[in-house]
């Protein structure tokens, strides 16, 4: 990565080895994990300083810190070992990433949007590594703590960097794409995630378009579809993706299908090792991306086919009896949640369907209206619902209204749900776990599936 005395130009205030050739290879903010040749970030959050873990740190491979000056140096710190003093070792992290990166100088891809992120960060980081050295954002390490982490776990022959940048509050994607300089930005959908703290769909487009901050012209690739974005269409170097025939960039021939989707742009065929009307839109803007980037549409084809996705997203396990179990409980919105019951609709290999569906967060005075809404996504080709969580429940007051056919019951607890479910699991079934992050709903997964 780089030396320590690379970082005194930065945080010139010291003590110790400061100016010695010592290289540091990763960075350590939890000193439970183990990390040789570390700089250690004691970070300060609301229930926990981790300063106080200093020595442990040295003991887990620590060979450099920062230090917040507001708190003691203890003394029994070993008088050579490098210490920098700066105000905040948040922001001294957020400043030690910004200078890695230019050391680096990778192309830098910079993803938000409400739904679709992780999906997309995923699909550009496999189509861009058939051509080039690429880094991306492991897991959910989206925010103003994770991002930097991102960034200084890059390998210094990195070429390109795909950065996924999560918020909740207006300014969070702000900061980060200042801080990472993006030269492409994506804008996957504007859904209605955060409603609860930014009021209203158009307060969240006006959150997601705060990627254009740190924005370096390169390309602007967004959802084409969305009202709330169409005066960005004749942005200089826009790029509008979508199923209408007024986007720069149109979806042709959708084909979707149980283990993939075929779609055209361009009468270029491609084909993605995923289902989904909105996972053909995220590939749109990979498409576009990778074009403008200089790949093949062979390469491009060869990316898509290749797809290695993030944990619990559309993962699909062997059941009890032989049913299929979907684990898509990373996290949820209306949006996602309805996008991901139309594919249910659509396999055709299963014709029990069975949806589990929880709480869906940050919704605010908003939550009831917005869980009923995802009733509109369920037909009759649906078998059974059943939901969990304080407002889930309204979606079964959605399909009470609508006067659906379907089997419906609200469980207070998960072991009650999941008993309930497992007497009704055979080979012809598919049950679908669907829910806010925070709901938990993948422990059902060890009652539902064939060990």
């Amino acid at each position: 990565m780089f030396k320590v005395k690379e970082l005194a130009s930065y945080f010139p205030n010291g003590r110790g080895a400061t100016q010695d050739s010592i290289q540091i290879r990763e960075v350590m903010t939890d000193t439970r994990v183990e990390k040789k040749q570390s700089l250690f970030v004691p970070l300060v959050g609301e229930n926990h300083d981790a300063h106080r873990f200093l020595m442990n740190a040295i003991k887990m491979g620590a060979v450099a810190a920062l230090w917040q000056e507001d708190h003691e140096l203890p003394k029994e710190i070993p008088t050579e070992f490098p210490v920098f003093f700066v105000e905040d070792t948040l922001r001294a992290l957020q400043e030690t990433s910004s200078f890695y990166l230019r050391k680096v100088n990778p192309v830098v891809v910079g993803i938000t949007g409400s739904n679709g992120k992780t999906t997309t960060k995923d699909l550009t980081a496999s189509v861009l590594q058939v051509k080039y050295r690429t880094h991306k954002t492991a897991g959910n390490f989206n925010n103003h703590v994770g991002m930097p982490l991102t960034i200084l776990s890059m390998p210094l022959d990195t070429e390109v960097a795909v950065l996924e940048m999560g918020m909740s509050q207006a300014g969070e994607i702000s900061l980060l794409s200042k801080l990472a300089q993006p030269r492409h930005v994506m804008i996957t959908n504007i859904g209605e995630s955060h409603i609860e703290y930014l009021g209203s769909r158009e307060g969240i487009a006006k959150a997601k378009l705060e990627i254009l901050d740190g924005w370096q012209q390169g390309s602007f690739i967004f959802d084409g579809d969305e009202e709330l974005l169409r005066k960005y269409h004749q942005t200089p170097q826009a790029f509008a993706c979508g199923f209408q025939s007024s986007s720069d960039v149109v979806i042709n021939d959708i084909v979707l299908e149980e283990n993939r989707s075929l779609f055209t742009i361009d009468e270029d065929l491609y084909e993605l090792s995923m289902s989904g009307k909105h996972n053909v839109k995220n590939a749109s803007y990979v498409v576009t991306l990778a074009k403008e980037l200089g790949l093949t549409v062979k390469e491009i084809q060869t990316g898509l086919k290749q797809l290695q996705m993030s944990g619990m997203r559309f993962e699909k396990h062997m059941g009890l009896n032989g049913a299929l179990i979907i684990n898509d409980a990373y996290n949820a919105s209306p949006t996602s949640m309805k996008a991901t019951i139309e594919i249910i609709l659509e396999l055709k290999s299963k014709s029990k369907k069975i949806l589990i569906l929880g709480d869906m967060f940050e919704l605010g005075a908003h939550a009831d209206q917005l869980h009923k809404e995802v009733s509109t996504a369920i037909t009759e080709e649906i078998s059974a619902v059943y939901t969990v969580g304080e407002h889930a429940a309204q979606i079964i007051e959605g399909m009470k209204e609508r006067n659906l056919d379907i089997e419906t019951k609200h469980f207070k607890d998960k072991d009650s749900l999941s008993h309930h479910v497992q007497q009704q699991l055979n080979s012809d079934t598919v049950v679908l776990l669907k829910a806010s992050r925070g709901m938990k709903l993948e422990v059902l997964l060890n009652d539902l599936l064939d060990e």
